[in-house]
């Protein structure tokens, strides 16, 4: 006890001594430390941890606000051509030649001729012309004359190569600016022959015209963006094969969404009703876009009448193959469609009031029949016409007789699968035949009239048409021309069972159907 009891006193005094608290707080310090850092290592992991959920979250906002994008940029595709114009001044696509400034460089800077003080021997002074410093003057004046000469001509013979090769820089400088104003006037005068083209309602200047400004327009990046385009100029009419994106088009994924808990990253998938809806609006947007384009664009009138074909180039997935099917077709003139006010319509109820026709499911690839094939108003039938018209040994359905004109028609419906008679000559040297469709519920009588013009046909021809249908109790009436037809004419047959067969029509079905290659050239007599 006596032991323990001096153990104790003993600690007491060393813990009274100033080594023995300073040791201790040396201890509390280095545990407070420790502490301190393990506090500071669980901020440190709260504070990565906190950076890491933010930087995904901040990532998954980012693919929400792209996705956001894409379907702003598809819902908007008509009310953003809707601010700019679509016309194309061809002025403004001249150029202008823009010659550089001459820069000769070192070449321009004439040689500094020699300078007579930097050969110049010094003379003597007064004591050295007491010892022979003349003589030795005289003889260093000489030797620095000669020199001097010897410079001189060396400075003529350089100045004399400079100001040669800078006369070469010039003309090469002249030269070249002489091709550029020569490329700038080649390319001026065929902006001008183009303007003139244009201006005469030439087909290939019309349609590079027309061509140009669906270029400018502006899609996403994921638009094909091609087209074909074709012009009939009897009609004024335009007809465009428009390549549409297909479904993929619409992103599939509607919401991604971060799980702190799993730290994954979650996708919702678009549901397919929301799908199909946002492509059929597109579709019609695409359409609309289009044709509003072409009509703002033709300041001179080129154009009455616009068809529009919307097809996509695909595989279809049920049977591998590549197909173009039709998915909207929609033939519309001037006068009704620039009375609509695109800023404030439904595409979808726009269509409808246009009498378009839209597939049923474009994302199951349902085509429609277009209101006329382009293939229809293709250059080989529109404008084929021989330079040689001499060399064309085809008939020219104008100077035709009566009974031949009358035989290639028959022929020709009797081909289509049609029983035709004839009923009476017209007096322009066209027939009219009533035929019979054999076909059970989709047959019946057709009222079928052809007439050679060498002018558009006019509208009342057309509503002769559907009072003779209507008085024969036929379902269904056709007009053929050699010519074409206005808007009016089309207006008129819009919702009536009346088909009408332009001259660039009828010459592509006799050739498809009949095995018949004629022609229509109103140059002949």
């Amino acid at each position: 006890m006596q032991r323990a009891h001096a153990q104790q006193v003993h600690a007491q005094q060393r813990a009274s001594t100033t080594p023995y608290q300073q040791h201790q707080q040396m201890l509390w310090e280095a545990e407070h430390a420790r502490r301190a850092a393990e506090r500071a290592a669980e901020a440190d992991e709260r504070d990565r941890k906190r950076l890491y959920v933010e930087a995904r979250s901040a990532r998954v906002a980012a693919a929400n606000a792209n996705l956001q994008s894409q379907l702003d940029e598809l819902d908007t595709l008509l009310q953003t051509t809707l601010d700019i114009d679509d016309h194309i001044d061809l002025e403004r696509l001249k150029k202008r030649a823009n010659h550089p400034q001459f820069q000769p460089g070192d070449l321009g800077m004439p040689l500094r001729a020699p300078d007579w003080r930097r050969f110049a021997p010094p003379e003597p002074k007064a004591l050295g012309k007491m010892f022979g410093g003349e003589t030795r003057y005289q003889q260093l004046l000489t030797e620095a004359e000669q020199a001097f000469e010897k410079a001189k001509a060396k400075y003529s013979a350089a100045e004399k190569a400079r100001e040669q090769r800078l006369t070469q820089a010039r003309r090469k400088y002249d030269l070249h600016c002489q091709q550029l104003d020569a490329q700038v006037a080649g390319h001026n005068t065929e902006i001008d022959e183009f303007g003139a083209a244009l201006a005469a309602a030439e087909p290939n200047a019309v349609v590079k015209y027309f061509g140009l400004v669906l270029g400018n327009s502006v899609y996403p990046d994921d638009f094909p963006q091609r087209y074909r385009l074709a012009y009939v100029p009897d009609s004024r009419l335009i007809v465009v094969e428009y390549l549409l994106p297909t479904v993929d088009v619409v992103p599939t994924i509607q919401e991604y969404r971060y799980v702190k808990a799993r730290d994954e990253v979650q996708v919702t998938a678009r549901p397919a009703d929301d799908i199909h809806r946002r492509y059929a609006d597109l579709i019609t947007q695409v359409a609309l876009r289009t044709v509003h384009e072409l009509f703002e664009a033709d300041r001179t009138r080129l154009v009455e009448t616009i068809v529009f074909n919307g097809i996509v180039d695909t595989t279809h997935p049920g049977t591998g193959q590549s197909v173009r099917p039709c998915l909207v077709t929609l033939r519309t003139s001037r006068d009704s469609f620039t009375a609509i006010n695109l800023g404030k319509v439904l595409p979808a109820a726009c269509l409808r009031h246009l009498r378009a026709t839209m597939s049923s499911r474009p994302e199951d690839l349902v085509e429609v029949r277009p209101v006329l094939e382009f293939d229809v108003v293709d250059k080989r039938f529109v404008d084929e016409v021989d330079v040689l018209a001499d060399l064309d040994q085809r008939a020219n359905l104008l100077t035709m007789s009566r009974a031949e004109f009358e035989k290639v028609i028959r022929d020709l419906f009797g081909r289509l699968g049609l029983e035709t008679r004839t009923t009476r000559a017209a007096p322009d040297g066209g027939v009219d035949f009533v035929a019979f469709d054999p076909r059970p519920i989709f047959g019946g009588k057709v009222v079928i009239q052809a007439r050679r013009h060498r002018g558009p046909m006019d509208v009342s021809a057309v509503r002769d048409l559907f009072g003779t249908v209507l008085g024969e109790g036929a379902t269904k009436g056709i007009l053929v021309t050699t010519s074409g037809y206005g808007p009016e004419s089309f207006e008129f047959a819009s919702g009536k069972p009346l088909e009408l067969i332009d001259g660039s029509n009828l010459l592509h079905l006799l050739a498809e159907h009949a095995e018949v290659r004629a022609r229509i050239d109103t140059h002949e007599s």
